[in-house]
């Protein structure tokens, strides 16, 4: 029988580069109902340990040691709290809608979406504050069917700010996007870059953070609670993005390697671009996968293996960290943030217009971000979880109705 280790798997990874974080992927008001969902999976002898472990990831009476040192979301994760808690979002809508009688579903959306943010922030807020602001932020998302409309976002996220100090305003990877993340940077407000996969997109970023910090700074703007990091969605661009189909219609067939690697050297190149020009933006690894081990059972889980010893954010789904918990327990970590793709891999892929598109900084103009496949797809699954949210809303809506008739 194999002993579980002391120590979890990302507590491991974390030793490797101290100066890395690891972020919770999900609201953090369902974590305690997800702790209660792992535990149930595994072996009695196996529940004590990694109820110690969960208890470190996230514990607010000792915020200054606790693992978890933010969060990020997106409408899917929020959709996932009237999943997992239905009853009792289902009477906080009926009683928000007795205060805000004239008020319609996607107002009331905004409302319920803005509540469940808000009650994050606040398990984080003694983070944020033992930390002197650096850690405890959680990434509140503009809605996503707004990103082309400058103006929205804007309006959305001074919104969405007023909530907490420690919340972070994700911005999506469209031309409007950076142009508000511009604009949001010069007032000193925090933000995060998703719906982003690309080098282009990394460094456009970049740009717009360096361009907004210069005008807060000649305006004497306080950047005490400010932060950015850029999100890299790595197997949404790999998988999603059909890295794969694209290779095929070149007559290239890639193995899961292959496409890993693309994935690993792209967010790879970005660290090392904001090292070297010391940019104030940190990469967070995003959207990480758990694969089949390689033939020589050296490489299963690609995105934390192969970045360990980056100074990156990993934030990490309830679901990738549960599958670390209960299948990858043994997994142990070395530096290998400076070791390259091979080259005959590297070769391979640059043979892919997709792939070279998404590796050199002028890959692709911010005019044709909104284009790119990885970027359509993800919007729209984020779009459409936001229409189930404000669904939600409305049928809570329409059953009051019905009952007054």
């Amino acid at each position: 029988m194999t002993i579980r280790k002391e120590k979890s798997v990302l507590e491991r990874l974390i030793e490797v580069n101290p100066e890395a974080e690891i972020w919770w992927d999900s609201s953090p008001i369902i974590y305690n109902d997800w702790i209660q969902e792992v535990l149930k999976e595994l072996a009695n002898e196996d529940k004590e340990i990694v109820r110690k472990q969960l208890k470190r990831y996230y514990n607010p009476e000792d915020p200054q040691n606790m693992l978890f040192r933010g969060v990020t979301t997106n409408p899917s994760l929020s959709m996932n709290v009237f999943e997992v808690q239905k009853s009792y979002w289902e009477k906080f809508v009926d009683n928000l809608i007795d205060k805000n009688p004239e008020a319609d579903k996607e107002e009331l959306f905004w409302m319920t979406y803005k509540e469940i943010v808000k009650r994050g922030a606040q398990m984080y807020m003694p983070v944020f504050e033992k930390s002197n602001y650096k850690n405890g932020y959680i990434s509140a998302q503009v809605d996503p069917r707004y990103m082309d409309d400058k103006e929205k976002m804007l309006q959305q996220a001074f919104d969405l700010v007023k909530l907490s100090p420690n919340v972070m305003i994700k911005i999506p990877g469209s031309k409007q996007g950076y142009e508000v993340i511009k604009i949001l940077t010069s007032k000193g407000i925090a933000t995060n870059n998703t719906l982003s996969f690309i080098l282009p997109q990394f460094v456009a970023c970049a740009n717009a953070v360096e361009e907004g910090l210069e005008i807060a700074q000649k305006n004497k703007v306080d950047l005490t609670k400010w932060r950015s990091v850029i999100t890299d969605m790595m197997a949404r661009y790999g998988d999603l993005g059909g890295l794969q189909e694209k290779g095929r219609e070149m007559g290239i067939e890639l193995s899961e390697a292959e496409v890993r690697w693309a994935e690993v050297a792209i967010i790879k190149k970005a660290h090392k671009i904001l090292k070297e020009r010391k940019h104030p933006s940190k990469m967070l690894a995003c959207s990480m996968r758990v694969s089949p081990p390689t033939e020589d059972k050296k490489v299963a889980v690609w995105h934390l293996e192969k970045l360990a010893g980056g100074n990156f954010v990993y934030t990490c789904p309830p679901k990738f960290i549960k599958a670390l918990i209960l299948n990858y327990d043994n997994l142990e970590f070395s530096n290998q943030i400076e070791e390259e793709a091979p080259k005959e891999v590297l070769d391979k892929l640059l043979r892919i217009p997709y792939f070279e598109q998404a590796y050199f900084e002028d890959g692709l103009t911010e005019d044709e971000f909104k284009n790119h496949p990885s970027l359509i797809a993800t919007a729209n699954q984020f779009s459409s979880r936001t229409i189930d949210m404000i669904d939600f809303v409305s049928t809570r809506l329409e059953k009051k109705k019905s009952n007054k008739i």
